[in-house]
């Protein structure tokens, strides 16, 4: 019997269980007692049905074969599945599953907030929109024009007078600061030289919100607990001003507010989001819902962190060299990237002697972002750093630069 069979099957006794449950008691009154009966009554006999009560070994083993085999999408959906039968199977397939920095295998949707496997870059690519302003992110392992991928995240442009903000979903179909599906946002100042990459959810216990044009929405989650609990900095952005109007490529900085230096060093780890929390405003300070100047703040000043900001990761862009032949300046991006552009970037670990003071560069790449088509672009991430904060870095270098051109 295949796998698909067996959950069909399964969908098939628990649908019939619960019409049993409910056409039995329907007939005599139509009462909420009668329809809460029912209801005990169906899932008392789910408890009982023959795949609930499965020997945990019997079923751990199963489990098991099923998630070592299935390691690529669209055949990993059937881990997914699994984990959606029933309790036990869920909580079971929980503890096999690993995280994606040891497992290298996107499962969960948890699974774009986690730090990406090391020394293996994961391949994505990047769908833009322009009569939409949509970016949509997705899974791949072949090329990007010829495989539409796994969804991962998707990510649509809002200009206003004097920023811009760049709304990151889960959901392709509802991309919005008040939806559910809501994860973080990356905003720009007004030259788009300057970013923030913010999280809906804390990264880590030290985390704290930031005060923003979005922290009055706090105060309101115990009318509308649809909308996000608030906006913890995870990352800052910069690219460094061309006034001269020299050619060249851009020079860009990422300083990993949430990730500290000591994660890329030898038995150094990165915070790993293990499941989304769920929205909560009585742990969050009460913020009143009219703000007097004074409340306001800068976007781009974050609030306490939990590191020194001398101990946290630095991304710089790797330095390209210039190709006489081709007269352009050339990274090697080992086939991903075949159109030239000034999008175009690696990102590695900046590095600092201390005995000098000299500024090196890691040679790993971290992450790594070109263009393969008029809308088409590839994005290639590994450890320490998440597909939500790569995705959010890559939408960096879509906004408008003038002062850097």
């Amino acid at each position: 019997m295949s796998f698909k069979s067996i959950l069909q099957d399964m969908k098939g006794e628990f649908g019939s269980i619960s019409r049993k449950g409910f056409e039995g008691r329907f007939g005599r009154s139509r009462s909420h007692r009668v329809v809460e009966e029912s209801m005990v009554t169906a899932v008392d006999a789910l408890r009982q049905s023959c795949w609930a009560n499965m020997p945990p070994e019997l079923l751990r083993d199963v489990l098991m074969r099923i998630e070592e085999s299935d390691c690529d999408w669209p055949s990993r959906q059937n881990v997914v599945a699994c984990a959606g039968v029933c309790r036990s199977w869920r909580d079971n397939m929980k503890e096999i599953v690993r995280n994606l920095e040891v497992s290298g295998k996107i499962t969960f949707p948890i699974s774009v907030k986690q730090p990406g496997p090391r020394n293996t870059l994961i391949q994505c690519f990047i769908k833009r929109n322009r009569s939409s302003q949509t970016y949509l992110l997705y899974l791949n392992y072949s090329q990007a024009s010829n495989d539409n991928g796994k969804f991962l995240l998707a990510a649509r442009r809002c200009r206003r007078p004097t920023y811009t903000d760049y709304v990151i979903s889960l959901n392709a179909g509802d991309i919005s600061k008040t939806s559910s599906n809501y994860i973080g946002k990356l905003r720009s100042n007004f030259l788009g030289t300057k970013f923030t990459v913010f999280d809906a959810q804390p990264p880590n216990a030290g985390a704290k919100v930031t005060k923003s044009r979005s922290t009055r929405l706090v105060g309101m989650r115990q009318i509308a607990p649809r909308i996000p609990a608030g906006n913890f900095p995870v990352a800052h952005i910069a690219y460094e001003l061309n006034v001269l109007g020299s050619r060249g490529p851009r020079r860009m900085q990422c300083v990993m507010d949430a990730i500290p230096f000591a994660a890329i060093e030898t038995g150094g780890s990165a915070p790993t989001q293990t499941a989304f929390i769920p929205g909560n405003f009585d742990s969050f300070p009460s913020l009143p819902f009219f703000r007097s100047k004074s409340m306001r703040s800068d976007s781009f000043q974050s609030g306490p962190l939990s590191t020194p900001k001398d101990k946290m990761l630095v991304l710089k862009n790797k330095t390209p060299r210039w190709h006489d032949q081709l007269q352009c300046w050339c990274l090697n991006f080992n086939g991903r990237v075949t159109v030239a552009s000034v999008k175009n970037f690696q990102l590695v670990a900046s590095l600092e002697n201390g005995a000098g003071g000299q500024e090196q560069q890691q040679e790993n790449v971290v992450l790594q972002f070109g263009k393969v088509g008029k809308d088409i672009f590839t994005m290639d991430y590994q450890y320490p750093i998440s597909a939500f904060q790569a995705f959010a870095i890559c939408l960096s270098s879509f906004d408008t630069k003038i002062a850097c051109e």
